[in-house]
């Protein structure tokens, strides 16, 4: 990502944050954003092969430094696991990016019981471990913690042919509003973003990545890019949200206004 930054360069320098999902995509885009910064980037995901060639193409961009970690974010001994590794290599953790995801684009009667519980494990439960882990390392240590978690518009609108993405990212949503309420007397901030289209894996196989119809609904008439997200990432952040707490912010060019009100 290479964008003018609303904070100056070093903002965030001290800082420890970690990105699930944080090797490619928008993790990998936010992750450059904190480097270039002056954060201490965590990276981390299944595929430790493909977190080792992000982390080489983020440190040469950046100059930074990017710890990547293999973690299955299902499984709490790995989260466990990243939170020590991170300790250990940089004395703290500070903010905690709730990115990863999966998703299957299908009419829901076609889908195995299986099928909804892997994207239900991967967003909901695997931010709760994540959550919940970390939030207690900030509660005991007295560390004022931020997470930030990426759900989607359709957290609160409902959509078809993604009903377990649906139900998962609702649920993050609800914890995001809940722990804001329940944590902000520690000092930790929780909140989330709400992005609308920007292309990925799994948006361009739905449309066979053709995003002429998204483009044509869009006020915007374009999917969105990194850039636009990585001044509201660095935001809620950074000591210029600190005011900021249980909230979700959408960044989608304005299409489910437009949708809301049946515009064509």
């Amino acid at each position: 990502m290479n964008t003018t930054s609303m904070l100056q360069k070093d903002s965030l320098k001290g800082k420890t944050i970690l990105v699930t999902g944080g090797g490619s995509g928008l993790g990998k885009s936010m992750s450059t954003e904190f480097l270039n910064l002056g954060a201490n980037v965590v990276i981390a995901s299944r595929s430790l092969d493909k977190l080792e060639v992000a982390a080489k193409e983020m440190e040469d961009e950046t100059g930074g430094t990017v710890l990547p970690v293999q973690c299955n974010v299902k499984e709490y001994s790995d989260v466990e696991n990243v939170l020590s590794e991170t300790i250990k290599k940089f004395g703290s953790l500070d903010i905690l990016v709730n990115n990863a995801a999966g998703n299957f684009v299908s009419p829901t009667e076609r889908l195995s019981h299986r099928a909804f519980d892997a994207v239900v494990d991967i967003v909901l439960k695997g931010s709760y471990n994540c959550t919940l882990e970390i939030g207690k390392y900030w509660i005991k240590n007295k560390i004022k913690g931020v997470t930030l978690n990426i759900v989607t518009t359709y957290s609160w609108t409902g959509s078809g042919y993604v009903v377990p993405s649906a139900c998962a990212k609702a649920g993050v949503l609800a914890m995001t509003r809940s722990l804001g309420a329940e944590w902000g007397k520690y000092g930790i901030r929780t909140n989330a973003i709400a992005p609308g289209p920007y292309p990925s894996n799994m948006l361009g196989a739905a449309v066979n990545h053709d995003y002429s119809e998204i483009e044509r609904r869009n006020p915007r008439k374009r999917v969105g890019t990194p850039e636009d997200i990585a001044g509201l990432v660095i935001f809620l952040c950074s000591r210029a949200g600190s005011y900021t707490v249980g909230e979700t912010i959408t960044s989608d060019g304005g299409i489910v206004k437009t949708a809301s009100h049946n515009l064509s």
